[in-house]
């Protein structure tokens, strides 16, 4: 395994990168709360839609006094309406699910980043720049070489 922020090798179980400080949990867990949110809010509307469904139609017929018909229809309509809410819902996580799947691959066989099987791969240090003080010395070795007027 290897830290995400510098790269350099990392032993498993540890929380943090020993070279850069890195969290190393935080990636992990973040990506898995956008699931359990779904999950959750796919539970509880399916929950909550029944319960509606129900205690509505139980309402409807014992203080209402309303018609069969009527609360056949409003049982109909509230579970059309929780089943569409269902579908977008889990057609929403399979996107997430695939999401994070394709970050998961991605970060494992990016160009630049080092393979688990080759090991660390070399980096080259970029140029250097210039001093600050060289360019100094020579802009007073330019005004030495002028005539004195």
């Amino acid at each position: 395994m290897y830290c995400s922020g510098c790269g350099s090798p990392v032993a498993p179980g540890l929380s943090f990168c020993n070279r850069c400080g890195t969290s190393l949990k935080e990636r992990a867990s973040s990506s898995k709360s956008p699931i359990n949110a779904m999950l959750t809010a796919i539970t509880l509307i399916g929950i909550v839609g029944l319960g509606i469904m129900l205690g509505g139609s139980l309402t409807l017929r014992n203080d209402a006094h309303m018609e069969e018909g009527t609360i056949i229809l409003f049982m109909s309509l509230t579970f059309l309406v929780v089943v569409i809410t269902e579908i977008l819902l889990v057609r929403q996580l399979s996107r997430l699910t695939g999401v994070v799947e394709k970050r998961e691959n991605a970060s494992l066989h990016q160009p630049g980043q080092p393979n688990e099987l080759r090991g660390p791969q070399p980096r080259t240090l970029p140029e250097a720049m210039p001093s600050v003080t060289e360019s100094t010395t020579r802009t007073l070795e330019y005004s030495r070489k002028e005539p004195v007027r």
